[in-house]
């Protein structure tokens, strides 16, 4: 989950061995292990409440923030509302104007324990959130 353009649908390509092309997600998209949602479900409060319930169908939820974004999307503790296992993943962290660390405490603050770090275009980073997704 993260909002339009952060690179959840690369991401999702890059886990799953596709070619990375950009195609812009219209619906909650289920692939055999990945569930690709929509920026837009996650920046409209009425559509975020869908986020919730489509969380009941995943072992892992993933909020994704771009190194590149200037604010958070998350509120603090925003985790509490799922009673699933919450991970951060930064993407977009090779960009020129990226912030990692940043990103990184907005997802912690957001109260995600683990945080991935993923540059979904050169791969950097895939492997190990992979390796923990399968483990």
């Amino acid at each position: 989950m993260g909002r339009s353009e952060s690179g959840k649908t690369t991401l999702k390509q890059a886990l799953t061995g596709e070619a990375v092309h950009y195609h812009k997600t219209q619906y909650i998209h289920y692939d055999d292990v990945l569930i690709d949602t929509p920026g837009e479900y996650a920046q409209t409060h009425h559509l975020g409440c869908a986020l919730a319930l489509y969380a009941y169908e995943a072992d892992v939820v993933g909020l994704l923030a771009a190194a590149t974004e200037s604010y958070s999307l998350f509120p603090p503790n925003i985790t509490c509302m799922v009673n699933r296992e919450v991970i951060g993943i930064v993407t977009k962290i090779n960009e020129p104007k990226a912030r990692r660390e940043l990103a990184g405490l907005w997802l912690r603050n957001a109260g995600c324990r683990r945080i991935f770090y993923v540059d979904a275009v050169t791969g950097e980073g895939v492997e190990a959130l992979l390796e923990y997704l399968r483990g």
